[in-house]
């Protein structure tokens, strides 16, 4: 039998990391890889321009592969030329086993947890998700 009774109540908002570091889409890769080296995270959350706009995220392997690896001068690529948009977004509500299906199906180890509102209220790894299940 496959209880899933003890981790069925389990949500994103248990496991999530609460800590939001945002940056401007206008700012250089090289302001968001201080900021990234600075609060010792590996990805920011790219703020909305306007009510009708979407929310980013930059991470270290945006960085890695759409700068670094093509020799581009971090002082002149913005970050909005190398973030992900709109940001994969998930309900702090939502059950822990839906997230994980939902971050594997679209092939991603991060997510942006958002508010019933749609504001950013933390960040959640696939590695947060999955050892959030397991029992202390």
């Amino acid at each position: 039998m496959n209880d899933h009774s003890d981790q069925g109540a389990i949500r994103v908002s248990d496991v999530m990391g609460t800590d939001v570091h945002t940056i401007d889409g206008m700012a250089t890769v090289a302001e968001a890889m201080a900021a990234m080296r600075r609060l010792q995270i590996s990805s920011l959350v790219v703020n909305r321009r306007h009510d009708d706009d979407e929310l980013g995220v930059i991470t270290v392997s945006d960085l890695a592969r759409e700068v670094i690896a093509h020799d581009r001068a971090p002082e002149r690529v913005n970050v909005y030329e190398v973030m992900s948009k709109p940001a994969l977004t998930i309900r702090s509500a939502m059950l822990v086993r839906y997230a994980v299906r939902l971050l594997v199906q679209f092939g991603v180890s991060r997510a942006l947890v958002v508010d019933d509102a749609g504001a950013p209220c933390g960040l959640v790894t696939l590695r947060d998700l999955v050892l959030g299940l397991t029992p202390e």
